[in-house]
């Protein structure tokens, strides 16, 4: 069996872009060499790397589990070409929900570029479940997720403790007491996340724990849309309070008691084989305390 590096290289940009066009252009190779490649590393192999969906190209099984095992090697080879190997740089892929994202990896992001100045950060915004998707297609070297979860295939890392809470409009009917009971939820309107966000599963497990029940929603996939509904006065929401602490703050959103258990754990995840990279971001979110 004959391997090239080259054949490696396009294998795992295939696997992470989905398009071989992407992946050679990433290579900066045409797409008839990049296609010769890819049909070699089979060949040699005996089996199918890839199946055509459409435009786009998908692991078969035996590709997916090649891949992790594949980046290992790359990311070996990648530590043999550095010249410094105290100097960590390259690109750093990161998938994070929503309230992670907007309130958390700013401040995080600036202090890693200052420790690791050559690093080139790029970050894709999306709910818990589409961060995990992400993972497992090699688009991304590090997931950051707020939501219960327990991914088949990549390592999941306690990172830091966080609160949903509730709340409305200081005009809405259930500002005046502070309070929201299990009863009143079903009376009215919820302003929520959509299905697949880590906070929406974490306010449905509270709920059904507690065994209430909620009446009329309204789903929607921004955290700012969900304020702005809430501030509109059109009902009640539920977000990180980080996400609403400036407003509340200024009075313009009032939070609710409530006899729910919000309290949820902020979690890293990734797949079993980092990169030198990847782990030098990981020690800097296991040092971040909030």
């Amino acid at each position: 069996m004959s391997l090239s590096i080259r054949q490696l290289r396009i294998f795992e940009a295939t696997a992470r872009l989905g398009r071989l066009t992407l992946a050679a252009d990433e290579q900066a190779l045409s797409q008839s060499a990049a296609s010769q490649s890819l049909r070699e590393l089979e060949q040699s192999l005996g089996y199918p790397l890839f199946q055509r969906l459409g435009r786009e190209l998908q692991l078969t099984d035996a590709g997916m589990e090649l891949l992790p095992r594949i980046r290992q090697m790359l990311g070996i080879l990648q530590t043999i070409e550095q010249p410094n190997r105290e100097q960590i740089s390259g690109t750093l892929r990161i998938a994070a929900s929503v309230t992670i994202a907007c309130y958390l990896l700013p401040a995080l992001c600036e202090q890693f570029l200052q420790r690791h100045p050559e690093v080139i950060p790029e970050i894709e915004i999306c709910n818990t479940q589409e961060v995990i998707n992400r993972l497992d297609r090699g688009q991304v070297q590090i997931g950051l997720i707020e939501g219960p979860s327990t991914p088949p295939r990549q390592r999941l890392i306690p990172w830091l403790e966080d609160q949903l809470a509730l709340f409305c409009h200081p005009a809405h009917p259930l500002a005046d007491n502070g309070k929201i009971s299990l009863q009143q939820m079903q009376a009215y309107r919820w302003i929520l996340r959509e299905p697949g966000s880590g906070t929406r599963a974490v306010f449905d497990q509270a709920l059904q724990h507690a065994g209430g029940s909620i009446g009329q929603s309204l789903c929607l996939n921004r955290q700012e849309a969900i304020k702005q509904m809430v501030k509109a006065g059109l009902g009640v929401g539920c977000l990180s309070q980080l996400a609403i602490a400036e407003e509340v703050s200024n009075g313009r959103l009032c939070l609710l008691e409530s006899e729910l258990n919000l309290d949820r754990r902020l979690s890293i995840v990734v797949n079993p084989h980092t990169s030198p990279l990847a782990d030098a971001f990981i020690q800097l979110l296991k040092e971040t305390d909030h």
